[in-house]
């Protein structure tokens, strides 16, 4: 028998990753969004009157895929776009039912950090402390 390859903490992290990607987007899908949608509107939440260059640029997606987003944000109601005409520079804001909608998510993202928690406390730790070296280097 062959033997196993040597452990990659690469390899394991993506592993761990989407493990957890896969029951958060699971999580979500009750409140009707995506792990996509949850950041986006976030991304809206945290910088409000974000432009829609900003919020793409945040996302990692096109201008076009940030339009499409809130359009469809603004149409459920969970997005006011002040200035929807063109040519105009954007006023992005969560609306009152947008935020209702990302306490309910963050609740769910509650508690699966408290499972993993759980299940990989000393993961768990690291992780705080690989984010805090991040933060910190980035100041």
């Amino acid at each position: 028998m062959s033997e196993p390859p040597p452990f990659s903490p690469t390899i394991a992290l993506l592993t761990v990753g989407r493990v957890w990607e896969a029951a958060y987007a699971e999580a979500l899908k009750p409140l009707g969004l995506t792990t996509r949608k949850y950041g986006l509107l976030g991304h809206v939440r945290g910088t409000p009157g974000i432009s829609f260059s900003e919020l793409a640029r945040r996302s990692r997606i096109t201008v076009q895929s940030a339009h499409t987003a809130v359009a469809a944000f603004v149409a459920a109601g969970l997005v006011d776009d002040g200035t929807a005409h063109a040519g105009a520079a954007s006023t992005l804001r969560v609306t009152a039912d947008g935020e209702a909608l990302l306490a309910r998510a963050g609740e769910v993202v509650a508690r699966l950090d408290a499972e993993f928690a759980m299940h990989n406390p000393e993961l768990t730790e690291a992780l705080r402390a690989h984010m805090m070296r991040i933060m910190s280097a980035s100041e």
